[in-house]
């Protein structure tokens, strides 16, 4: 993938990018492809499956609820379905077998393994349904006709470049700096892409000695965070702790490429008793806002669940008319079978100086900010 590969290409704010779009023809029984110019849409009412991994994330759970209210209020039948939080992807390929059985016309998924359902979706759109691959890609097949996401290789940049920032302002020392890299899960395509962003800002200051990975760990095979799981990370941040950093040795900061392994990176260095590095994150959990208002975990990025459901929901809206769907990006996602269409989102890095301001349309968080003034 030309994301996978860290090619990385500028993107200018969603809102500002010119959309262009391509109109379907399926309809349920014309077979067509997306991109035709003939449009036929599908029946109002019809049913709409949602495939969501799992609920190990807040942002999996709220984006659940808000498909579900969504989707009925735009005058859908919404079926909303999650993937068991084990690793297996069986659940999940048949929950999708069951929404194409079922007559569902638009099909959106929050892939638990995008390499593994190419069946699935092939069957989707041989019954005349649309695939939406929904945050994260899903690869090796044609059969995707559109990606809804935030831009996740700039999610990486964000992280890496407020890696650097946070080192610059806490460590308490000039540089060389000591880190270490985490990535996410290999099953989860958004994982090389987060990290080949972050290395895209990281990898010079590694290369001119600005930064040093004691363990000597940088290829994401070795930072690789299976499943997503908080243990596994806590598990991995003990071992580094163990192998590189025993005695008086300082790690100054630690690349996460979300919240939940953040907290999990900091537990495992509070235990060992050294001082809380400057440690990144993604998705704006609850616990983390609070982390970071209280100077512990140093940023997060704020993707907002409700702003990339409402795209979704609006394309599937677009697609039950035949109109043109908004897309803004027809380069960039190479699933190994196809370019992508995608409708990129902008997310936004967030720390303890920013956070008012980043939160003050999500009410709950920014409850939580102004609790700490």
């Amino acid at each position: 993938m030309k994301r996978i590969a860290f090619a990385a290409t500028a993107l200018v704010a969603a809102s500002a990018l010119a959309l262009t779009g391509c109109s379907g023809q399926r309809g349920g029984d014309t077979g067509g492809d997306a991109g035709s110019e003939e449009a036929a849409g599908f029946e109002a009412g019809s049913s709409i499956g949602i495939a969501l991994p799992d609920k190990t994330s807040e942002n999996w759970v709220l984006a659940g609820q808000l498909f579900t209210d969504g989707l009925e209020e735009a005058g859908f039948k919404a079926d909303v379905q999650y993937a068991p939080a084990s690793n297996t992807v069986a659940e999940q390929q048949n929950q999708i077998q069951a929404m194409v059985t079922n007559g569902a016309k638009v099909i959106v998924i929050g892939a638990k393994d995008g390499k593994q359902l190419a069946t699935q979706v092939q069957a989707a759109q041989d019954a005349g349904a649309y695939v939406i691959a929904y945050d994260r890609l899903i690869e090796n097949t044609e059969a995707v006709d559109y990606y809804v996401a935030f831009d996740n290789f700039k999610v990486g940049q964000l992280q890496g470049q407020a890696l650097l920032d946070g080192l610059a302002e806490r460590a308490g020392h000039d540089a060389p700096y000591n880190i270490e890299l985490f990535s996410g899960s290999p099953d989860d395509a958004n994982s090389a892409v987060f990290f080949g962003g972050a290395m895209d800002v990281l990898q010079p200051k590694i290369d001119d000695g600005t930064l040093n990975v004691v363990s000597g760990q940088t290829e994401i095979a070795q930072t690789a965070t299976e499943g997503w799981l908080a243990e596994n990370a806590q598990n991995r941040m003990d071992t580094l702790l163990t192998g590189s950093y025993s005695g008086d040795a300082v790690i100054d900061g630690v690349l996460s490429p979300n919240d939940t392994l953040a907290r999990a990176i900091i537990t495992s260095v509070q235990q060992s008793g050294k001082d809380v590095p400057v440690v990144t994150g993604q998705d704006s959990e609850v616990e983390s806002v609070k982390s970071i208002m209280e100077g512990v975990q140093y940023s997060t990025i704020n993707k907002d669940t409700t702003l990339l459901v409402e795209q979704t929901i609006k394309m599937i809206g677009q697609l039950q008319k035949g109109e043109e769907v908004d897309v803004n990006d027809e380069e960039q996602y190479d699933n190994g079978a196809k370019i992508v269409p995608a409708y990129l989102l902008e997310p936004l890095i967030v720390t303890k100086e920013n956070a008012a301001e980043a939160y003050a349309n999500v009410p709950s968080l920014l409850e939580i900010v102004e609790s700490y003034k």
